[in-house]
């Protein structure tokens, strides 16, 4: 297959229906994988490694002592997902059951930081140099090896007193009770964008967003 067998989000979301350990967000298929000892985790590593191998397509796994979170898109389409992606996403599946591996995917969370501003260009160049980062089609500023969180610009003519807040972005499915405990803590939530994003402001006026994959084309 070549790049040329990039999904629409319509074909993502039907190819998911039969890969219920995987989610969509940020333009990825990511999962969490739970083994039962930190060995089995290693083992399911090796063995992902060999599946990629085997398929030349090659996910980003992060180990976490008995978790793997696992990460795919195709980068020779722009880091788009492709059918290569749903297939690998597919044969992991397998290996992981086959090893006792659960999906966890109430531990998928990524974190960004946004910056209100009303003159990006201004500020861009000097966060891409102090964090070594490469600037993405967006404007927003990612971490060319994957370990950071992404920095992203918040153009606004009225840029908050606070400018800086952290966007999380966990899956849709499990979104709800992320919110609910938040509210428990006193937090005040915004859901005029909901489900794309909301907007929960601390006791002390600070905010962070929680976003999910619903409401956005990629």
């Amino acid at each position: 297959m070549t790049a040329s067998d990039v999904l629409a989000r319509t074909q993502i979301d039907a190819e998911l229906a039969s890969l219920p350990a995987w989610r969509y967000g940020q333009g990825a298929l990511c999962t969490a994988l739970k083994c039962p000892t930190s060995a089995a985790a290693l083992d399911l590593f090796a063995s992902i490694g060999g599946l990629a191998q085997a398929a030349n397509h090659h996910p980003d796994v992060d180990w976490r002592y008995d978790t793997l979170f696992v990460t795919l898109t195709s980068h020779d389409a722009g880091s788009a997902v492709t059918a290569r992606d749903t297939a690998l996403a597919a044969t992991i599946s397998a290996a992981a059951a086959a090893m006792g591996a659960t999906a966890r995917p109430e531990l998928l969370r990524t974190v960004e930081i946004a910056i209100d501003t009303d003159d990006v260009d201004a500020i861009s160049a000097t966060w891409r140099t102090a964090l070594g980062y490469k600037r993405q089609e967006d404007g927003s500023l990612a971490d060319p090896m994957g370990r950071g969180p992404s920095l992203w610009f918040q153009e606004t003519a009225t840029p908050n007193t606070n400018r800086f807040h952290v966007d999380v972005i966990v899956p849709f499915s499990e979104s709800g009770p992320v919110l609910d405990a938040l509210a428990a803590t006193g937090a005040a939530l915004d859901r005029g964008q909901a489900p794309m994003f909301v907007v929960a402001t601390d006791t002390q006026g600070n905010r962070l967003c929680i976003c999910t994959e619903e409401g956005r084309t990629k």
